[in-house]
C-alpha cells in the first residue's frame, strides 16, 4: 500500500530540485531530478520552485511519483 504525503519543492538546483516532506526537513530535503518532475506533474520548469505537490511514496519508502495538488 502506498503512502501519500505533502511535498514542496524548495528550490532548483541545476537539474535538480530539493524537495521538502514530513520525512525530510529543509536541512536534508530529498534531491529529484527537474525532468522527472516536469514529466509526472506537467508543470513548466520555471513553475517548480515552491510548489506544494503530493508525493505517492512505496512500500519500500521511496518515492514513486509526484502528483499536482
Amino acid at each position: 500500500m502506498s503512502e501519500r504525503l505533502e511535498a514542496r519543492v524548495l528550490l532548483l538546483v541545476g537539474d535538480e530540485a530539493e524537495i521538502v516532506t514530513p520525512h525530510r526537513g529543509h536541512s536534508d530535503p530529498e534531491r529529484v531530478s527537474v525532468d522527472r518532475l516536469v514529466r509526472e506533474t506537467g508543470l513548466a520548469r520555471e513553475s517548480l520552485a515552491g510548489a506544494h505537490l503530493v508525493a505517492v511514496v512505496g512500500d519500500n519508502g521511496e518515492l514513486e511519483r509526484f502528483e499536482r495538488v
